[in-house]
């Protein structure tokens, strides 16, 4: 064997293992990847180039690949790990799923990148637990790509360290002890059902239509591009009866990647669940790039000004504004003197954007009656009117419009946020912060929902939460999209938001 491995050799590994395999690596696991590659070339005897060759063009390559597999997807778990998905399980997924199979009385139960088995075999005991009635035949399968983590699933031999969130009385009862082990009861290992797949290829066998009941796909898109993550869970929604359940990782969406969930929350956990068919969302459009530079304003006033209601903030904003203008010698003409009709020939969703700008929310608003029905249902266009209805604080049309967008929808973050707004309005602050916590679950990096949880626990002088919420605002703002500061900032810049957490934060020091 020779041959070095550079980096253009690795570059080629990461392109065989995503199309072979479906895995994909950032360039932070370049070492890794560099170890395996050099490992598996002396195992097979080959240069580097011979070796990726024929990886990429061989059609039969199965023994090499589940070498790699072996190598390449080692994960750590244990028994009931985020046990809050599967309280949501036992006590939402599994209730509803049983009354829906009333008459056929079976269930099925897939778990997807299974590992080496504990998470199938945490929802098979969930299931002796229930004690099912009699007539129900409940099954569950793992799938996994790597064997050797398969035939450690199927052995059922683990240690204490995988038990350390099991109950005492769940061990006592479906564990055996086996020197410093613990071995399933044969009963419940001979109740899940294990065979090796890769989720990037067709599989009717185990995938029927209609199928299945409850799908756990924990931790495993992440790895997948996200084409690969679309047809994973477009397979899976397929699978699913209508009223299924889809669980994934609690870093892991569906946003970009399916309309064909519903989203839920309970126990603490965002899970998914399967629309009906006549219940198939329209088409969604992320609202563009468009909008122009906003002028960086003043600082924002005192801090003790900031601990009002965030849309009484929003509400002041545009008022602000033109009296700072007019303070400074601003030219810019009022609402009145610019009509609506000059601008027309901007048309649609740019010339209420463009006016938005202009912190003009009623003449904004004006200007949409003018698209065509179909435009107005439009999701982007829903989404800006009810951001500008909820700037001119019409609480009540502004909840209507959101719901309606997220009848279509419901994965909308955008939405989510401008509803905990309007539910601080009515001073609803359990409900306003559980659509904040949605939006922040549905995008991660949305700095508005962040900077209004830090402000309303400020208000309930919760300095700990308020100093995490804020700091974490601050840090999104800086990266945060110009379009989606437009849309949902009130009317500020960039540059005061920032100022804004920045004083919040100052004043919070030596809080407890």
């Amino acid at each position: 064997m020779n041959g070095a491995i550079g980096s253009a050799e690795l570059d080629l590994f990461q392109d065989a293992i995503q199309q072979r395999l479906g895995l994909r690596f950032d360039d932070g696991r370049l070492t890794f990847l560099a170890e395996v590659l050099t490992r598996r070339v002396a195992s097979r005897r080959l240069s580097p180039g011979a070796y990726l060759a024929a990886l990429l063009t061989e059609l039969e390559a199965s023994d090499e690949l589940a070498a790699l597999a072996r190598e390449l997807t080692v994960g750590e778990t244990y028994f009931f790990r985020h046990v809050e998905q599967f309280d949501a399980f036992r006590e939402v997924a599994l209730l509803e799923r049983l009354a829906a199979r009333a008459v056929s009385r079976s269930l099925r139960i897939l778990s997807a990148g299974c590992a080496s088995g504990e998470e199938p075999y945490s929802l098979a005991i969930l299931l002796r637990e229930r004690g099912l009635e009699a007539g129900y035949e409940a099954s569950v399968m793992g799938v996994d790509l790597n064997p050797d983590s398969l035939a450690k699933a199927k052995a059922g031999l683990y240690s204490p360290w995988s038990l350390r969130e099991t109950p005492a009385a769940l061990r006592a009862r479906w564990f055996q002890p086996e020197g410093r082990d613990f071995r399933l009861v044969r009963s419940l290992r001979d109740s899940v059902r294990f065979e090796q797949h890769n989720l990037i290829l067709e599989a009717p066998h185990l995938l029927p239509p209609g199928s299945l009941d409850v799908v756990f796909c924990r931790n495993v898109l992440m790895y997948f591009t996200p084409e690969q993550a679309s047809g994973i869970v477009a397979r899976f929604a397929r699978a699913l009866a209508p009223g299924g359940f889809l669980f994934v990782g609690h870093a892991e969406t569906l946003r970009g990647l399916s309309q064909a969930f519903h989203l839920r929350h309970t126990h603490n956990s965002f899970y998914y669940q399967r629309r009906s068919v006549d219940d198939a969302p329209g088409d969604v459009d992320l609202l563009p790039s468009f909008a122009a530079p906003r002028p960086v304003l003043p600082s924002p006033a005192a801090a003790a000004d900031w601990v009002a209601p965030w849309l009484e903030t929003v509400e002041r904003s545009s008022q602000r504004i033109r009296e700072l203008g007019r303070d400074e010698g601003a030219t810019t003409p009022p609402a009145s003197e610019e009509p609506i009709t000059e601008r027309r020939s901007e048309g649609g969703l740019r010339q209420s954007l463009s006016l938005l700008g202009d912190d003009r929310f009623a003449d904004a608003l004006q200007a949409m009656h003018g698209l065509s029905p179909s435009e107005r249902a439009d999701p982007a266009a829903l989404l800006l009117r009810a951001a500008l209805l909820t700037h001119q604080g019409d609480v009540a049309e502004a909840e209507r419009v959101c719901h309606e967008l997220l009848r279509q929808d419901d994965l909308n973050a955008g939405a989510h946020y401008l509803l905990a707004l309007c539910h601080e309005r009515r001073g609803q602050m359990s409900t306003a912060a559980e659509h904040d916590l949605t939006a922040v679950y549905l995008d991660p990096s949305f700095a508005m929902p962040h900077l209004h949880l830090g402000l309303m626990a400020r208000r309930r002088r919760d300095a700990a939460g308020a100093r995490a919420e804020l700091t974490l605002a601050l840090s999104l703002l800086e990266r945060e999209e110009a379009a989606r500061l437009l849309l949902f900032g009130g009317g500020f810049s960039r540059g005061a938001l920032v100022s804004l957490c920045r004083s919040e934060l100052h004043n919070l020091r030596g809080s407890p």
